[in-house]
């Protein structure tokens, strides 16, 4: 006696839904995500052997490059625009510290400078950023 085996069918099971479904959940992300390119100065920090690690918070933070140029909020500015910018920065903020981040190399005249102005803006501190030894 022979049975007659099981026959298999040639269809296979419909993926089309299942790639425009791919398809769709890629130009979903694609479209909504967005990619943020931080805009930053190369800058050589000077080192320290005393002081204390700071958190990365939204701390105030202003960039000295290394030709004594200043950035805030990743936009230069010019020093006689530099003490209008930090007050009106510094009275919408709860915490009114400046971070001071320079170049080794910057102009030690260009950071008196910032540190006058920091004073004469309403700031209450002044953190100058620095790497461990």
């Amino acid at each position: 006696m022979q049975f007659e085996g099981r026959r298999r069918s040639g269809q296979m099971p419909n993926l089309t839904p299942l790639i425009d479904l791919v398809f769709l959940l890629l130009i979903f992300f694609m479209l909504t995500s967005h990619f943020v390119q931080e805009q930053t100065i190369d800058i050589d920090l000077p080192t320290a052997d005393s002081g204390k690690a700071i958190a990365e918070d939204e701390q105030l933070e202003l960039v000295i490059n290394a030709e004594g140029r200043f950035l805030l909020d990743e936009h230069f500015v010019e020093p006689e625009n530099l003490e209008g910018l930090l007050r009106e920065k510094l009275t919408s903020r709860q915490d009114r510290t400046l971070r001071i981040r320079g170049d080794l190399h910057a102009p030690l005249g260009q950071a008196v400078t910032v540190l006058d102005i920091a004073r004469k803006a309403g700031a209450s501190g002044v953190d100058v950023v620095t790497e461990q030894k």
